[in-house]
């Protein structure tokens, strides 16, 4: 019994919701999303809820009930609200700028790493240390994130390089002398 998947979806005002075939849309004020879902998942819609049902209860469809309903959810979130997430550039000399729709990252290298704002992604740099990246697609979002982040990962020793806002970094203890 998937406990996620039987959980009905608002829909919430202002969202729009349209299944085309094995697609499903979601337009709302920020935007607009559309995803592909499996075709052995049934989507009804009725009165202002979204219902996500399984054709059986094999291992296969219990385990795309529930990501179907999450994968729904997160485009009616992300329509309405959008997703963010924080970065934070920890060391000397490291820094962050935007320049139009590039953001510029000094880390130590040789050079400045650019990169560009892809659809419907948007950098914001509020101080030289701070990144957020900020879309209506969680998927997306979470991938330039990660993109940012691997430019220059956290050390154990002293922590320097970029890290999630949240995230916790176990630090590890240098040599010792004799």
């Amino acid at each position: 019994m998937s406990r996620i998947g039987n959980m009905p979806i608002e829909i919430r005002d202002k969202v729009e919701v349209k299944i085309e075939g094995d697609n499903i849309v979601v337009k709302g004020p920020k935007g607009q999303l559309s995803q592909q879902i499996h075709k052995d998942m049934q989507i009804k819609i009725e009165d202002k809820q979204i219902l996500v049902q399984r054709p059986s209860d094999n291992r296969y469809h219990k385990s795309l009930h529930g990501l179907t309903r999450s994968l729904i959810d997160n485009m009616i979130i992300g329509v309405t609200e959008g997703y963010q997430k924080t970065l934070e550039i920890n060391g000397v000399g490291y820094r962050a700028q935007k320049q139009g729709k590039k953001l510029v990252l000094n880390m130590g290298y040789s050079h400045p790493v650019e990169m560009e704002e892809e659809d419907g992604i948007e950098f914001e740099v509020p101080a030289p240390n701070k990144i957020i990246v900020k879309g209506i697609d969680k998927q997306k979002v979470g991938a330039v994130a990660a993109n940012i982040r691997a430019v220059r990962p956290p050390e154990p020793y002293k922590g320097k390089g970029i890290k999630y806002s949240d995230e916790v970094i176990r630090r590890k203890e240098g040599k010792t002398a004799k």
